[in-house]
């Protein structure tokens, strides 16, 4: 199991961020994860692949004015 933004979830051996992305169905463009207290951005979303047990946060784009 792999926990992403405080709810459990299936991990597989060489999963990345990019499966679990896909996996949320979510279609927001997250620009960076947080992977027990590593930060790891878009550009290796397809390459980083997850320990079980990985506590993961998702990281939104924020802008403001």
């Amino acid at each position: 199991m792999i926990i992403v933004n405080g709810k459990e979830m299936p991990w597989h051996e060489g999963m990345t961020i990019s499966e679990v992305l896909k996996e949320l169905d979510d279609p927001y463009p997250y620009v960076a994860v947080r992977i027990d207290g590593r930060f790891v951005t878009r550009p290796d979303f397809n390459h980083y692949e997850l320990a079980d047990g990985a506590n993961i946060f998702l990281i939104p784009l924020i802008s403001g004015g």
